[in-house]
């Protein structure tokens, strides 16, 4: 499994975490990059949001990678949240999505930016990476799945 270690802060994943629609997973994805990284939760929440509106990023199978980009970011960064029930997301498959791995990059960041969409989405196209993430019943678990690479006991 690829190693996101230099994408992800262990404080930017969370699990089991319960919300009920797309505004509060946002306040969720900003208020975590905030923690991890020190960045202003409405600029990235704005940011995200503004990325949504053009189409939404829930890419099918019950994940949505949203991403944007912010001169505040100094490299690409992520933060994850597994959701403990899915919430509607107006993906492609109309499937509502319970996994979300978001990404920031500098504003100056074209060809970065895409390889590490692809790089995700690589990752989250694959089933048995999908049902181990899935599995995990801890932030430290998730973390250590995500930036580890490995499988440790998740329960």
């Amino acid at each position: 499994m690829d190693n996101f270690s230099d994408l992800l802060a262990a404080d930017a994943v969370s699990s089991a975490v319960t919300i009920s629609n797309k505004k509060q997973l946002f306040q969720k994805l900003g208020q975590l990059a905030a923690d991890a990284y020190g960045l202003s939760a409405s600029d990235v929440i704005e940011r995200i949001t503004e990325r949504e509106r053009l189409g939404s990023t829930g890419f099918g199978g019950g994940i949505a990678i949203p991403h944007a980009k912010l001169d505040a970011v100094d490299k690409v960064r992520g933060a994850v949240i597994l959701l403990a029930e899915p919430i509607g997301f107006d993906a492609i498959d109309d499937m509502p999505v319970d996994l979300v791995f978001m990404l920031l990059s500098p504003s100056d960041s074209g060809a970065e930016h895409l390889k590490t969409l692809a790089r995700v989405s690589r990752l989250l196209r694959n089933e048995r990476h999908l049902a181990r993430i899935r599995g995990v019943r801890s932030d430290a678990a998730l973390y250590a799945l995500l930036a580890g690479g490995e499988t440790r006991d998740a329960a």
